[in-house]
């Protein structure tokens, strides 16, 4: 378990410190998948298959907005293999200049040492 809590610790900090997009090479599995709740807007599908498709998507979203606030809360670890963060985040849509309010859970896998799978829970409006 020092393991899974070691991981989700230094994810959920280089979340907070705004390094997402640097520290998929070091932390996700080569064919690892990122699961929305719903299509993203700007996107096609809801699924991102591989390292680099996941930080192409992380990559278009924080072009998409300014960050006015990001918070990382967690990780609360779910043994032996997973564990969830609660983000909530302030962000200004680029495209429109609307201001948005965004909450939702995540939850990640880890297989060998190495997050393998993200999905994530939208609050409903």
């Amino acid at each position: 378990m020092e393991d899974l809590v070691n991981l989700g610790k230094t994810f959920v900090e280089a979340m907070q410190a705004r390094r997402g997009i640097a520290q998929v090479d070091d932390i996700y599995a080569e064919n690892a998948q990122s699961i929305e709740a719903v299509v993203p807007p700007g996107r096609d599908v809801r699924i991102a298959k591989g390292r680099e498709a996941i930080k192409a998507k992380r990559q278009d979203w924080a072009a998409a907005h300014d960050i006015h606030k990001l918070e990382a809360d967690g990780p609360y670890v779910h043994p032996p293999n997973r564990f969830s963060v609660l983000y909530e985040a302030e962000v200004k849509r680029r495209a429109t200049g609307d201001m948005l309010h965004l909450r939702e859970i995540a939850i990640y896998t880890i297989e060998r040492g190495k997050i393998t799978r993200e999905e994530f829970f939208m609050m409903p409006k």
